[in-house]
């Protein structure tokens, strides 16, 4: 079968459309035949070798994807560490789910990773129902703050794939939201998704921005992707026991700390890994069983950008790469 591998760890340019042998399911697992993958920044720092336990290459990339299920021939969207980009891909039962029946197969691509990131974000963030027990943090926080106002929350990286789908998430749960990205066009689009208060980081800086707009209070959470400096200063955006949950380092720096605005809030720096978070049902069954009932009632809708035929993954992945996409990139795997 055809598949996109990574043939050796040096960026985007190692990646190759080869021949393999069709995976061998395992008794936790059924074939997949694959129409289309969601391309991931995760997916760039594999090529690179940046990210966590990446086998010795050569390996078929991939994380996400959208096929018919054989044996019982069911439209399927699914979640994979590796070997998504691949005509068939042997996924676990338990991170496959239906499709919508007014979806195609590139919008089905374009969903698990992104959408289950964002609510997870909120679930984190203290902003949704109880999935289970407490929240993950020291202080228990209403879904409204004690003020009465609405929840608020800074979203980096806004107009990509977790930034649009948190934005209609967002918007469900009644957040105002503030988000940051390098263009104005990018933000303008956004908008008409449901943001409230875009921010061009390139003309303005988004820490003055966010204390001007809430009147020095800040927000209560801050997504967090890009490491760095942005992981101080998103601190320092926060309000008085609020959090900053980071799921990734784009910028390819360590975090830094501000522990004096930590001390001075009473603020938490969290992390949130869907790898490890998609291992335990306990979190995931609650969290698709809210985001399938937005399905059902047509409230959520992935945001795509581009599509790509497979031979041309690696203008997809530096697109990527570079900061230049608008929501998500999806590969179109089958001919």
């Amino acid at each position: 079968m055809k598949a996109l591998v990574i043939t050796r760890l040096n960026g985007p340019d190692v990646l190759a459309v080869q021949d393999v042998p069709e995976p061998q399911p395992k008794s936790e697992q059924t074939l997949v035949r694959v129409t289309a993958g969601g391309l991931n920044f995760a997916d760039v720092l594999t090529a690179r070798g940046g990210y966590p336990g990446t086998p010795a290459p050569p390996l078929v990339a991939g994380r996400e994807f959208a096929g018919v299920e054989e044996g019982s021939g069911r439209r399927v969207m699914g979640y994979i560490q590796w070997g998504a980009f691949a005509e068939k891909v042997a996924g676990y039962s338990n991170l496959l789910w239906p499709v919508p029946d007014h979806w195609n197969d590139e919008q089905a691509a374009a969903f698990p990773v992104n959408f289950f990131t964002a609510y997870l974000l909120y679930w984190q963030a203290g902003m949704t129902d109880n999935m289970w027990g407490e929240p993950p943090s020291a202080v228990r926080r209403s879904k409204a703050p004690p003020s009465g106002r609405k929840p608020r929350v800074l979203i980096h990286a806004v107009a990509g794939g977790v930034g649009t789908a948190a934005v209609q998430i967002g918007g469900l749960l009644g957040v105002e939201m503030y988000g940051t990205s390098s263009s104005d066009e990018k933000l303008a689009r956004v908008i008409e998704l449901g943001l409230q208060r875009g921010i061009n980081y390139k003309q303005r800086d988004y820490e003055e921005v966010v204390k001007e707009s809430t009147h020095g209070e800040g927000v209560d959470a801050v997504f967090e992707m890009l490491g760095g400096e942005h992981t101080a200063k998103s601190l320092r955006c926060l309000c008085d026991f609020g959090r900053v949950i980071q799921y990734g380092t784009a910028t390819g720096k360590p975090p830094q700390l501000d522990v004096r605005a930590l001390h001075a809030k009473s603020a938490s720096l969290q992390g949130l890994w869907l790898t490890y978070l998609s291992q335990k049902p306990e979190l995931m069954e609650p969290a698709w069983r809210q985001l399938s009932a937005w399905l059902e009632q047509r409230k959520l809708d992935p945001v795509i950008g581009q599509e790509f035929p497979l031979h041309r993954a690696v203008e997809a992945y530096k697109l990527l790469d570079d900061g230049k996409n608008y929501g998500k990139l999806v590969l179109k795997i089958a001919v």
